[in-house]
Protein backbone atom coordinates (compact mmCIF):
# COMPACT_ATOMS: atom_id res chain seq x y z
CA UNK A 1 0.00 0.00 0.00
CA UNK A 2 1.60 3.53 -0.74
CA UNK A 3 1.76 5.85 1.74
CA UNK A 4 -0.47 9.04 1.65
CA UNK A 5 0.73 11.91 -0.61
CA UNK A 6 1.02 15.19 1.68
CA UNK A 7 1.58 19.03 0.46
CA UNK A 8 5.24 19.54 -0.08
CA UNK A 9 6.93 22.89 1.90
CA UNK A 10 10.01 24.38 1.36
CA UNK A 11 12.44 24.20 4.18
CA UNK A 12 14.04 27.94 3.89
CA UNK A 13 11.60 30.97 3.46
CA UNK A 14 9.76 30.61 0.67
CA UNK A 15 10.17 34.05 -0.47
CA UNK A 16 13.92 33.17 -1.11
CA UNK A 17 13.07 30.35 -3.71
CA UNK A 18 12.43 30.72 -7.53
CA UNK A 19 8.71 30.04 -7.86
CA UNK A 20 9.25 29.23 -11.46
CA UNK A 21 11.47 26.02 -10.69
CA UNK A 22 9.93 22.90 -11.35
CA UNK A 23 10.55 19.58 -10.02
CA UNK A 24 10.66 16.49 -12.59
CA UNK A 25 7.80 13.90 -11.94
CA UNK A 26 9.45 10.62 -10.71
CA UNK A 27 7.39 7.30 -9.54
CA UNK A 28 8.95 6.83 -6.16
CA UNK A 29 7.69 10.03 -4.61
CA UNK A 30 7.29 10.14 -1.14
CA UNK A 31 5.20 12.51 1.31
CA UNK A 32 7.63 15.59 2.87
CA UNK A 33 6.47 18.01 5.40
CA UNK A 34 9.63 20.22 6.30
CA UNK A 35 10.34 20.85 10.47
CA UNK A 36 13.84 22.64 11.39
CA UNK A 37 16.70 21.03 11.90
CA UNK A 38 17.37 20.63 15.30
CA UNK A 39 21.15 19.87 17.74
CA UNK A 40 23.38 20.81 14.32
CA UNK A 41 25.65 23.18 15.60
CA UNK A 42 29.09 22.43 13.47
CA UNK A 43 31.90 24.58 14.07
CA UNK A 44 32.22 27.70 11.25
CA UNK A 45 35.08 26.27 9.40
CA UNK A 46 37.10 28.13 6.46
CA UNK A 47 36.26 27.27 2.74
CA UNK A 48 38.66 25.14 1.40
CA UNK A 49 40.70 25.36 -1.55
CA UNK A 50 38.91 22.47 -3.49
CA UNK A 51 35.75 23.87 -2.69
CA UNK A 52 36.33 27.16 -4.41
CA UNK A 53 37.91 24.98 -7.67
CA UNK A 54 34.93 22.28 -7.27
CA UNK A 55 32.32 24.54 -5.92
CA UNK A 56 28.76 22.52 -4.77
CA UNK A 57 25.34 24.06 -6.13
CA UNK A 58 24.67 25.27 -2.44
CA UNK A 59 27.42 27.47 -2.74
CA UNK A 60 26.34 28.36 -6.06
CA UNK A 61 23.33 29.52 -5.39
CA UNK A 62 24.89 31.33 -2.74
CA UNK A 63 27.19 33.31 -4.32
CA UNK A 64 25.16 33.69 -7.31
CA UNK A 65 21.04 33.59 -6.67
CA UNK A 66 20.40 33.82 -10.64
CA UNK A 67 22.93 30.62 -11.27
CA UNK A 68 20.86 27.85 -12.74
CA UNK A 69 22.19 24.55 -11.44
CA UNK A 70 21.51 20.81 -11.99
CA UNK A 71 19.72 18.77 -8.98
CA UNK A 72 21.13 17.37 -5.79
CA UNK A 73 21.24 13.71 -4.72
CA UNK A 74 21.18 13.23 -1.46
CA UNK A 75 22.15 9.45 -0.22
CA UNK A 76 22.52 7.73 3.20
CA UNK A 77 24.16 4.51 2.75
CA UNK A 78 23.50 1.33 5.05
CA UNK A 79 24.69 -2.15 5.27
CA UNK A 80 21.45 -3.09 3.19
CA UNK A 81 19.70 0.01 2.06
CA UNK A 82 19.78 3.17 0.44
CA UNK A 83 17.68 6.23 1.25
CA UNK A 84 17.34 8.98 -1.36
CA UNK A 85 16.21 12.26 -1.51
CA UNK A 86 16.21 14.83 -4.57
CA UNK A 87 16.83 18.63 -4.09
CA UNK A 88 17.05 21.85 -6.77
CA UNK A 89 17.51 25.18 -5.19
CA UNK A 90 15.86 24.89 -1.38
CA UNK A 91 13.10 22.62 -1.72
CA UNK A 92 13.66 18.92 -0.97
CA UNK A 93 11.81 16.03 -1.01
CA UNK A 94 12.56 11.90 -0.38
CA UNK A 95 12.63 10.34 -3.49
CA UNK A 96 12.93 6.66 -2.73
CA UNK A 97 15.09 3.38 -0.46
CA UNK A 98 17.40 1.25 -2.47
CA UNK A 99 17.73 -2.58 -1.35
CA UNK A 100 21.38 -2.72 -3.65
CA UNK A 101 24.91 -3.12 -2.58
CA UNK A 102 28.24 -2.90 -4.56
CA UNK A 103 28.44 -2.03 -8.50
CA UNK A 104 24.50 -2.76 -8.83
CA UNK A 105 23.86 0.17 -6.13
CA UNK A 106 26.14 2.62 -7.84
CA UNK A 107 25.25 1.93 -11.31
CA UNK A 108 21.39 2.39 -10.00
CA UNK A 109 22.40 5.90 -8.29
CA UNK A 110 23.93 6.74 -11.98
CA UNK A 111 21.17 6.01 -13.58
CA UNK A 112 19.03 7.73 -11.34
CA UNK A 113 20.70 10.93 -11.71
CA UNK A 114 20.64 10.69 -15.30
CA UNK A 115 17.06 10.31 -15.13
CA UNK A 116 16.58 13.32 -12.18
CA UNK A 117 18.73 15.78 -13.95
CA UNK A 118 21.32 15.35 -10.93
CA UNK A 119 25.05 16.74 -11.29
CA UNK A 120 25.99 16.64 -7.89
CA UNK A 121 25.43 13.63 -4.94
CA UNK A 122 25.69 14.42 -1.59
CA UNK A 123 26.87 11.43 0.07
CA UNK A 124 26.32 11.01 4.12
CA UNK A 125 29.36 9.80 6.02
CA UNK A 126 28.96 8.61 9.57
CA UNK A 127 30.98 10.64 12.19
CA UNK A 128 30.59 10.42 15.98
CA UNK A 129 29.00 13.32 18.02
CA UNK A 130 32.43 14.94 18.50
CA UNK A 131 33.07 14.97 14.69
CA UNK A 132 35.37 11.93 14.44
CA UNK A 133 34.83 9.54 12.36
CA UNK A 134 33.62 5.88 12.87
CA UNK A 135 34.66 2.50 11.10
CA UNK A 136 31.39 2.36 8.99
CA UNK A 137 33.15 5.60 7.36
CA UNK A 138 35.85 4.05 5.72
CA UNK A 139 33.32 1.86 4.09
CA UNK A 140 31.46 4.99 2.79
CA UNK A 141 34.83 6.57 1.76
CA UNK A 142 35.56 3.11 -0.12
CA UNK A 143 31.94 3.18 -1.91
CA UNK A 144 31.53 7.32 -2.35
CA UNK A 145 35.41 6.99 -4.59
CA UNK A 146 34.43 4.32 -6.81
CA UNK A 147 31.26 6.31 -7.40
CA UNK A 148 33.03 9.59 -8.20
CA UNK A 149 35.62 7.90 -10.92
CA UNK A 150 31.69 7.08 -12.78
CA UNK A 151 30.36 10.11 -12.36
CA UNK A 152 33.26 12.66 -12.98
CA UNK A 153 33.35 11.05 -16.80
CA UNK A 154 29.79 12.11 -16.78
CA UNK A 155 30.82 15.53 -15.75
CA UNK A 156 29.06 15.17 -12.02
CA UNK A 157 30.57 15.97 -8.42
CA UNK A 158 30.58 13.82 -5.17
CA UNK A 159 30.53 15.86 -1.98
CA UNK A 160 31.03 13.98 1.58
CA UNK A 161 28.56 15.28 4.46
CA UNK A 162 28.33 15.00 8.14
CA UNK A 163 25.35 12.59 8.71
CA UNK A 164 25.39 12.69 12.41
CA UNK A 165 21.57 12.77 14.15
CA UNK A 166 19.89 12.32 10.67
CA UNK A 167 18.48 9.04 11.93
CA UNK A 168 16.95 10.57 14.79
CA UNK A 169 16.06 13.64 13.15
CA UNK A 170 14.18 11.67 10.58
CA UNK A 171 12.19 9.72 13.19
CA UNK A 172 11.27 12.64 14.43
CA UNK A 173 10.19 13.84 11.43
CA UNK A 174 8.15 11.09 10.08
CA UNK A 175 6.18 11.36 13.18
CA UNK A 176 5.11 14.67 12.68
CA UNK A 177 3.33 13.36 9.34
CA UNK A 178 1.91 11.21 10.76
CA UNK A 179 3.45 8.13 9.16
CA UNK A 180 2.60 4.69 10.59
CA UNK A 181 4.81 2.23 12.45
CA UNK A 182 5.15 0.42 9.03
CA UNK A 183 5.60 3.35 6.96
CA UNK A 184 8.52 4.70 9.16
CA UNK A 185 10.32 1.46 8.48
CA UNK A 186 9.57 1.55 4.89
CA UNK A 187 10.95 5.41 4.21
CA UNK A 188 13.60 6.34 7.20
CA UNK A 189 16.44 5.78 5.27
CA UNK A 190 14.99 8.53 2.36
CA UNK A 191 13.58 11.09 5.30
CA UNK A 192 17.23 10.56 6.69
CA UNK A 193 18.16 11.16 3.12
CA UNK A 194 16.35 14.43 3.13
CA UNK A 195 18.10 15.89 6.39
CA UNK A 196 20.74 15.43 5.22
CA UNK A 197 20.24 17.31 2.27
CA UNK A 198 19.06 19.67 4.45
CA UNK A 199 21.93 20.24 6.62
CA UNK A 200 24.02 20.42 3.38
CA UNK A 201 21.91 23.87 2.31
CA UNK A 202 21.65 24.93 5.78
CA UNK A 203 25.61 25.12 5.48
CA UNK A 204 25.21 26.21 2.22
CA UNK A 205 27.20 23.46 0.75
CA UNK A 206 30.45 25.19 3.44
CA UNK A 207 30.40 22.39 5.47
CA UNK A 208 31.22 19.35 3.17
CA UNK A 209 33.99 17.87 1.54
CA UNK A 210 34.89 16.48 -2.03
CA UNK A 211 35.41 13.27 -2.86
CA UNK A 212 38.43 13.88 -5.86
CA UNK A 213 39.11 10.77 -8.53
CA UNK A 214 42.97 10.44 -9.14
CA UNK A 215 42.74 10.75 -12.62
CA UNK A 216 43.70 13.91 -14.00
CA UNK A 217 41.40 14.40 -16.85
CA UNK A 218 38.46 13.47 -14.69
CA UNK A 219 39.34 16.58 -12.66
CA UNK A 220 39.16 18.51 -15.59
CA UNK A 221 35.84 17.19 -16.20
CA UNK A 222 34.68 18.83 -13.11
CA UNK A 223 36.21 22.32 -14.03
CA UNK A 224 32.59 23.64 -15.38
CA UNK A 225 33.06 27.41 -15.67
CA UNK A 226 35.76 29.61 -12.77
CA UNK A 227 36.19 28.67 -9.81
CA UNK A 228 34.28 30.67 -6.93
CA UNK A 229 36.10 34.10 -6.01
CA UNK A 230 35.44 34.33 -2.37
CA UNK A 231 37.58 35.92 0.31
Amino acid sequence: MSSPQLQSHSFFNPSKTNPNLIFSKSPFFLPYFSTPIRNYNPKPNALSSSLQEFPPNALRRKTNPQCIVGFSLGVDLGSSRTGLALSKGFSVRPLTVLKLRGQKLELQLLDMAEREEVDEFIIGIPKSWDGKETPQSNKVRSIAGRLAVRAAERGWRVYLQDEHGTSSEAAYRMINLGLNKSARQKTSDAYAAVILLERYFAMSGEDIEIVLPKQIDLQEKLRKGTPLDID
